[in-house]
Formats: structure tokens, sequence, C-alpha cells
């Protein structure tokens, strides 16, 4: 699986290299265009889940600074590669998605071959559930006014529950997930400053604090290639979201040129993702106690951005296996994906299912459809100059209206 996961970086990094340079000034834009602040906002909000909230506290600081057990962390410090883990370089994978479907996808229609179809809705189905195991397995820790802190006892599995299904009824309308996107990355900037002020750091102990992040840029290219198995794990996962989290927010895109969603992509969430861990390892070097008003806090974040991660995933199926609510009718359509992803987050969280799998197949399908454009569409793809006209049309009528 290493090699497998170590090819499928080396292409998608080329790609992305690629991309940027041969349409480095195109304009794109997507099907139903926001401003950047609603784009970074739904962005961070579907790309990432609750591991955000729950993984450096109780499992990764505590990991990276045992390099007795992994000596491949003693590079650098715990902050610097929890950073590296979840920013920065890592979102050049949803920048090379996003970029595909609102500009190269239109003019290739790769995903819209059945077989690759339903291969892609059913990797956006597992990854759904996937992240509905990690909210489940991760409960205990912070949920401690619950169960004895470590065994999941029924009441957590009835709140996994209700948290899908009302990510399965968001879903049911695009204007949900906009507002519960703008609103939870909101929540979060507010659960960030809280706990700031809770710690008494101070601005310098901040400053001081958020250095460490630079050993992460002083050693960025250790964090290409796995450095051990933890951080494969962590690559497959990213590979996991890579394709359906830029096939949805795709669609978002207002107009910047190509080099500055890219640069959008790699700066804009990486930096409250800093201001977060930084925030935490303060209190991880400091021994903090978690109060039960925080970890309530922090318990609530985590249940907004599984939605987050839900509703947009959920929208993004459906709409392309056609099992909308038009169709369905909403009880039956929220009903239904809440049962199906409950059950399959049962799955994962019994270890029947891995996200590296799902992880692999992924990158399969950044193979094949390579390969199909180099068959079937080079001359099409090499001759873009701007993003579909109708998108263009529909965007400037909008600014003109502004």
């Amino acid at each position: 699986m290493t090699y497998l996961i170590s090819a499928g970086i080396l292409l998608a990094f080329a790609l992305v290299v690629f991309c940027v340079i041969k349409w480095w000034n195109l304009e794109v834009v997507g099907v139903t265009p926001v401003h950047l602040f609603t784009f970074i906002a739904i962005l961070f909000t579907s790309g990432l889940d609750v591991g955000l909230i729950m993984f450096p506290l109780a499992w990764d600081f505590p990991l990276y600074a045992d390099t007795a057990t992994e000596p491949a962390y003693g590079f650098t410090n715990p902050l610097a590669l929890e950073f590296g883990f979840w920013g920065f370089l890592i979102w050049g994978f949803y920048f090379l998605t996003s970029f595909y479907f609102c500009v190269i996808e239109p003019r290739v229609k790769f995903f819209e071959i059945p077989l690759v179809k339903w291969i892609n809705n059913i990797v956006i189905i597992g990854t759904c559930a996937f992240t509905g195991a990690l909210f489940l397995i991760y409960l205990p820790y912070y949920a401690t006014f619950m169960g004895d802190g470590e065994s999941v006892i029924p009441a957590f599995y009835v709140m996994t529950f209700l948290v899908i299904l009302v990510a399965a009824f968001s879903s049911t309308d695009l204007k949900y997930v906009r507002v519960l996107s703008v609103g939870s990355t909101a929540l979060f900037l507010v659960l960030i400053l809280g706990m700031w002020a809770y710690s008494g750091m101070g601005l310098g102990a901040f400053a001081d604090t958020a250095g460490n992040i630079g050993g992460y840029f002083a050693n960025i290219h250790k964090f290409v290639l796995p450095l051990t198995d933890y951080h494969e794990f962590y690559l497959f996962w990213w590979f996991a979201w890579s394709i359906m989290i830029g096939q949805f927010t795709s669609r978002f895109v207002g107009g910047m040129k190509t080099w500055q969603v890219l640069a959008a992509l790699l700066i804009f969430p990486s930096i409250p993702l800093g201001i977060w861990f930084s925030v935490l390892y303060y209190y991880y070097l400091n021994e903090i106690p978690t109060t039960l008003f925080i970890n309530v806090s922090m318990l609530v974040v985590g249940m907004i951005f599984v939605v987050n991660s839900f509703d947009s995933l959920i929208r993004l199926y459906t709409d392309n296996l056609n099992l909308t609510v038009a169709r369905l009718g909403r009880v039956p359509y929220v009903i239904g994906n809440a049962i199906v992803l409950f059950a399959l987050t049962l799955a994962f969280q019994s270890q029947w299912l891995k996200i590296q799998w799902v992880g692999g197949v992924v990158i399969g399908l950044y193979v094949a459809c390579l390969a199909y454009i180099l068959v079937y569409k080079r001359k099409e793809v090499m001759a873009i100059k701007a993003s579909p006209a109708e998108n263009l049309l529909d965007f400037h009528k909008i600014e003109t209206v502004h």
C-alpha cells in the first residue's frame, strides 16, 4: 500500500504543477459561483471533519512526542507534524480536483461514464460513513460526562444516527449547506477564541507556540511521502476525500485565476488550522485540563463539522444517482440516506471496511481518468482556454447586476 499511495501522491502533485503552468491565468468559474469567503467556508467545512477537533489532544500530540516508539517523528515538533498532516501542501489535492471539475470535466465527461459514476458514488458513500465512524469512535474522549471515557455506549450510537439524520435533512437544499458552512466556520473561530482566552496564554505565548509550525515549512519535503503507517493512513484519507470534495466545491468557485485558486486553497484554510493547533498544543505542553464546558463546546463544533461533511456529500451522490428529494420525496430521502449511512458507519467502526481501500480506489480513478484523457480527449483538453461558456455567461451576468 505504501508504494500505491506514494505513486498516487507524486502523480497528483505533478498534475497540480502541470495545471498551474498550463492554465496560469485562466478564469475559473463554477456553475454556482459565490464570494471568496463563502467558497473558503464551504471548502473548509466540507473538506475537514470531526478528526480536526478530536484527534490532536486525544491522540496525535502524544503520539508525535513519543519519538522512542516512532523515531520517524524526531526531525521536528508535534505541532509541526500535526499541521503537516492537515494543512498547506495537502490542500493541493483539493485544488487539482476543484480545477478539474470546473474546467476539464465538462469537456471530458469521464465521471459520466456509467461504471465510473457508480464507483465514484460508492467512494463518496463509503467516505461519508468513515467520517461517521470516526465521530462514533472518538465520542467517549470528549463526552466524558457520559460513559467511562473510553467505551462506546448505546447513547453514542443514538447521537451518531441523529447527526447523520440532521445532515440528510440539511442536504435537501443547498441554502442549508451554505448557511451551515458559514455558520460552523464562525462557531469554530469562537471556539478557538474561547479556548485561547481560557488557557491564559496571551499573545506572546501564542506567538511562541505558533512558531513551532516553522518546523513544517523547514521540512516540507519530508511530508510529501509517507513518514509512518499513521501518516500513510492520513494520506489515504485525504485521497479518499479529494475527488468528491473537488466535485462538490468546484461549483462554487467564483472567478479566480488558476494560480489564485491554488493560493487560496493552500493558504486560507491553513490559517485557522495553524491557529487552532497552536492553541491545542499550548494545552498539551502545559497539561491544561479541559473543563466540561470546553469538552461540550468541542463536541458541539465536532458534531456540526460532521453534519457539514455529510450534507455536502449526501447532496453530491444523490444528485449524481438521481436520488433527489424531487424524485423520492423529502421523508423517504432523509430516512433512506440516514439508514444506509448509519449501517456503513457501523461497518467502518467494526473495521470491516478501511479508508485505505477507499483511497486506493480513488488513486485508481486518477490513473484511469488521466489515461482516458490521453487516449480520447487529449486535443480537447490541451485546447482549453476558458471555463465552460455557460458558467462564464452566468457569472458575468451576476457581476454586472452587482
